[in-house]
């Protein structure tokens, strides 16, 4: 099974808890670490690179940094073209099948998100896994680290989500 990990994060340069994250799978087999931020600095996304990629991929995973209860504008900027490019180009059924993942940090405590804003953590993330459902896609539940901070991340349970 071949995992597709697409990640943006607007700030890359200077956090690191995505890097490390990121970091603890690269000898990992069959992960392809697939970075937004480093590949299109310049925001212009390759379409057909992208379809590309997730034409390879059996599992697809989603990784970002939640900013203001929401992805990274970049990540936003992917959907709306690489899945507007699948629905109604030649491929619409591409994702059939799959699994779809979003793995997310978040600066605040899981309290934060449960509900007493207005939304869980569950509701913020709805559209885009009723996105990729739309598409064919089979979800896995989203894994959120709370609190997160790169001196004590859970890399065992991070990891497991690829298993």
């Amino acid at each position: 099974m071949k995992t597709l990990i697409i990640f943006a994060h607007t700030f890359w340069e200077n956090f690191k808890v995505n890097k490390a994250l990121l970091e603890s799978l690269k000898n990992s087999p069959n992960i392809t670490i697939h970075n937004l931020t480093t590949t299109y600095p310049d925001g212009k996304i390759n379409i057909e690179s992208e379809i590309a990629l997730l034409k390879e991929a059996d599992n697809i995973v989603f990784q970002f940094p939640l900013f203001w209860f929401s992805v990274p504008s970049l990540l936003k900027e992917w959907q709306d073209r690489i899945l507007t490019a699948i629905l109604y180009g030649d491929s619409p059924k591409i994702l059939e099948g799959k699994s779809f993942q979003i793995i997310t940090t978040a600066g605040g405590s899981e309290s934060t998100y449960d509900g007493h804003h207005g939304a869980t953590l569950k509701d913020l993330m709805l559209p885009i896994y009723h996105s990729f459902e739309y598409l064919g896609a089979k979800s896995k539940e989203v894994f959120c680290i709370f609190s997160a901070n790169a001196d004590n991340l859970p890399l065992q349970d991070y990891q497991k989500q690829f298993c």
